[in-house]
């Protein structure tokens, strides 16, 4: 499978990974998360051979990827109002463009990459605010808290590369290790939460696939993909997710999330073309 088909895919699952948690909305944030990246490292079982390769210094990695980006992410939601936290957190795409050349021996920085990944940045922050954004200063910390999950994503994905090669299951270690912690996370923090027989249904749904399979394949194609097409690619996250919610009747799609859309796919397009098609 090609880099761009592989991470395409994890686009689709995590862009699914919206609707799937409406339909857990009542379950405690960090007791849906780390049961969701516990089934997801199920999914790794028929490879769990491959869990031997995580070094300390490859966990290490992993679990700041995973359970770090959660961490934050969820700290932000809470500490800040959720469109603005989440927007902030949609920077991460756009960071992984211009961070690639400092991480990634051999990749440089064009003028190219950085417009797509700012237009998909533009048509993220439409889709998120509707066009109207409100900065307060009483939420900075929860600002910080989204912008370092951007840039924990951003820098986990990227850091792959500069790490001895290991097999993509190795990512069933990561999350079985995250999802620990994250448990860990929700006896500290958060009121006892349980799962009925339809949520255990939804939560095998969100486990396999946007807390899990996504994960695999997001290696795979870290490994052997241009970051810096896969950054601008990502930004139809929150297009699909829109999607999504649109088609289920949780959302509507206005003249604003048309314009977003146009922004995000023309990104994506311009970060794909070859050199000389661009």
């Amino acid at each position: 499978m090609s880099p761009i088909a592989s991470a395409l895919i994890s686009i689709l699952l995590w862009s699914s990974a919206a609707w799937l948690s409406l339909k857990l909305a009542h379950i405690p944030p960090f007791l849906l998360v780390g049961a969701s990246l516990l089934v997801g490292a199920l999914c790794g079982l028929p490879r769990i051979a491959d869990w031997r390769a995580a070094t300390p210094r490859l966990l290490a990695l992993g679990v700041y990827g995973l359970f770090g980006f959660h961490l934050c992410l969820f700290t932000a939601l809470r500490s800040a109002p959720p469109i603005q936290a989440n927007l902030i957190n949609y920077l991460w795409p756009l960071l992984m463009v211009v961070l690639a050349p400092l991480i990634v021996p051999g990749v440089r920085l064009t003028v190219r990459h950085v417009i797509a990944a700012m237009l998909g940045f533009g048509g993220a922050a439409l889709l998120a605010t509707g066009g109207k954004l409100d900065i307060d200063e009483r939420y900075w910390f929860g600002y910080g808290c989204a912008l370092a999950a951007a840039l924990i994503w951003a820098t986990y994905s990227l850091l792959t590369r500069r790490m001895p090669a290991f097999p993509t299951g190795t990512v069933g270690a990561f999350c079985a290790v995250s999802g620990v912690l994250s448990l860990f996370c929700h006896f500290l923090w958060e009121p006892a939460g349980r799962f009925s027989a339809l949520d255990s249904f939804w939560l095998l749904a969100l486990g396999i696939g946007p807390l899990g399979l996504a994960f695999y394949t997001w290696d795979a194609a870290m490994k052997r993909g241009d970051p810096r097409m896969i950054g601008t690619l990502a930004y139809l996250t929150p297009l699909l997710s829109t999607l999504w919610l649109a088609l289920s009747g949780a959302g509507s799609l206005g003249p604003l999330a048309l314009l977003a859309m146009c922004a995000i796919v023309g990104g994506a397009v311009l970060g794909a073309l070859p050199p000389r098609r661009a």
